[in-house]
């Protein structure tokens, strides 16, 4: 069975690449593994963490509901989301990745970096990049 690997963060983009996830793998009758990573420790506010634990289980209870196979991963190893979005593609043998893009600055790609520019260019599959739109918003 084929497998699409979903990098979800709670926001727009996130919901973007959930929504396209969901829609390409019942157009392939792929498995759908959804990853949300965070670089754990003590950076991580325990309020934050407990809003992103409810949104996925609220995502899990939605996916439940469309029949695929699917499986949510909340991962907080330390790593960069990048490094683990694409080392759970590689893992699960993945057909392509679906990642959502936000608009960023030319300034602000350089300053910050851009986790979606490493996995467009590092991941060893096909990444899918999709914008947000209108019906992704909260």
């Amino acid at each position: 069975m084929t497998t699409i690997v979903v990098g979800y963060v709670s926001r727009p983009e996130g919901r973007a690449a959930l929504r396209v996830g969901v829609a390409e793998a019942k157009l392939r009758g792929a498995r759908l593994l959804v990853v949300n990573s965070t670089k754990g420790g003590q950076q991580v506010d325990v309020g934050d963490a407990a809003a992103v634990g409810e949104e996925l289980d609220a995502i899990r209870q939605e996916l439940a509901q469309t029949g695929l196979d699917f499986e949510v991963r909340e991962l907080a190893r330390g790593e960069e989301v990048s490094e683990d979005i694409i080392s759970v593609a590689e893992e699960s043998d993945a057909t392509f990745i679906v990642i959502g893009l936000r608009r960023r600055t030319p300034v602000g790609k350089l300053i910050m970096g851009s986790h979606a520019q490493r996995i467009l260019l590092d991941a060893s599959c096909p990444v899918l990049a999709v914008k947000a739109g209108p019906e992704d918003e909260a």
